[in-house]
């Protein structure tokens, strides 16, 4: 070695015999048992001896190592700092530094990981990614999430905010879940640049003032009675399907996925549990002696186990399109399934004398005012079947005189 106790570049590379060999200054080539050679700081503070790891010789040099050396007896003079913990202070900030560097779309890759077993709707699940990557990773999918600022926002929803608005106002709300994510998990920081309410309303117009509601397509209700004499000469599962959602003023998710464990014949009454409702909460459904009749036909037909209709598929219940495929069938392409709900509600309001509240309790609307919700406890069971009574009684006319109005027959 060239001197007693300075290292040179000619004497690192030459020293392969394990043990410590100084520079000076606490710097030493470690060269270990195993042959692997790296630089050590030895170091005193608070009257304790400490070792910092330099780096490997591969890695760094000798002129590097008596640099870094410097630095943290700098440290350790100047600041009366620990340098090791000194360097963990600063591997720990560049680590969430560059936490934040992680892309939109990485962050909603994870939301949507973490959240989806929690969404009960398939169709919902599947619209999150599709939906974000029709309209939001185009314009700062790539981009940082920390990045993502007002101007991108709009940029991604403007073009479609007057064409589909509907589709623009549940991406705009998918972002806001996404960002408020990756603020609470340190992502990002500041206010949600795709908040409505007191940011983002102020700059685009709300959705209501862009876009007309559209109705689903519904049958008049005059025109009910010819209808379900049609229906009824055709002999098909998505028949009696369809003939006992018009009867119960279900939904079409409710009535394909409706099981037998859930109907109670001998009591007339179909109880559909919270996790199948839209609202999430339970729904007792009174079967009139019609509803009735169709349930004892096809369970005399296809048995009382599984689902009331099922489907081609073993375990599987009818097709949500079967209803829809139905009505193309009959070349009333002009209606929807969801439509006839429509049609009850138009005529109990016109040609009944039912109060709204009861239609409204039918249909498993719920309730928007708090203050009523609160003093609505009940769910108006024993008036809700007088109307389906009565509904499936006015079903069952083949003609209806027009202006007539059906008695509440002791609704009250």
């Amino acid at each position: 070695m060239a001197g007693k106790d300075k290292l040179t570049v000619k004497a690192v590379a030459a020293t392969k015999e394990p043990g410590r060999y100084s520079d000076g200054g606490g710097l030493y080539l470690h060269v270990g048992k195993s042959g692997g050679r790296s630089w050590v700081l030895r170091y005193m503070i608070e009257g304790k001896a400490r070792e910092m790891g330099l780096g490997p010789v591969d890695d760094v040099s000798l002129s590097e190592a008596r640099d870094k050396a410097t630095d943290a007896r700098k440290l350790l003079k100047s600041e009366k700092r620990d340098p090791l913990t000194a360097r963990k202070e600063t591997a720990q900030a560049a680590a969430v530094e560059a936490a934040k560097t992680i892309t939109f779309k990485v962050a909603a890759e994870r939301f949507i990981a973490a959240h989806a077993p929690t969404w009960k709707n398939p169709k919902h699940a599947a619209q999150w990614p599709s939906s974000l990557e029709a309209h939001a990773y185009p314009t700062f999918g790539h981009l940082p999430v920390a990045e993502v600022d007002t101007t991108l926002v709009l940029k991604a929803l403007e073009p479609i905010w007057h064409t589909i608005p509907e589709t623009a106002s549940r991406v705009r709300g998918r972002v806001e879940a996404v960002l408020d994510w990756a603020r609470v998990r340190g992502y990002r920081d500041g206010p949600n640049p795709a908040l409505w309410r007191g940011h983002l309303a102020h700059l685009l117009p709300a959705r209501a003032k862009v876009q007309k509601v559209q109705h689903h397509a519904a049958l008049p209700y005059a025109e009910m009675g010819a209808f379900m004499v049609d229906l009824r000469q055709r002999d098909a599962l998505a028949a009696r399907a369809l003939e006992f959602m018009i009867l119960t003023a279900g939904r079409t998710g409710e009535v394909m996925g409706a099981t037998w464990d859930e109907v109670d014949m001998a009591a007339a009454v179909w109880t559909i549990p919270g996790d199948r409702m839209k609202a999430g909460r339970e729904h007792r459904v009174p079967l009139t002696p019609q509803a009735v009749a169709i349930l004892e036909a096809l369970g005399a037909e296809h048995g009382r186990k599984g689902f009331v209709f099922p489907g081609a598929r073993k375990g599987r219940p009818l097709s949500n399109m079967a209803a829809l495929m139905l009505l193309r069938r009959m070349e009333r392409s002009d209606l929807t399934a969801h439509g006839f709900r429509s049609t009850f509600r138009d005529w109990t309001a016109e040609q009944t004398a039912f109060p709204g509240e009861v239609a409204e309790a039918a249909l498993a609307h719920v309730v928007g005012d708090k203050v009523e919700a609160a003093y609505r406890r009940g769910d108006l069971f024993e008036k809700r079947r007088k109307l389906m009574e009565a509904w499936a009684d006015y079903c069952d006319r083949p003609a209806v005189e027009p202006g007539k109005v059906v008695p509440i027959r002791g609704a009250k």
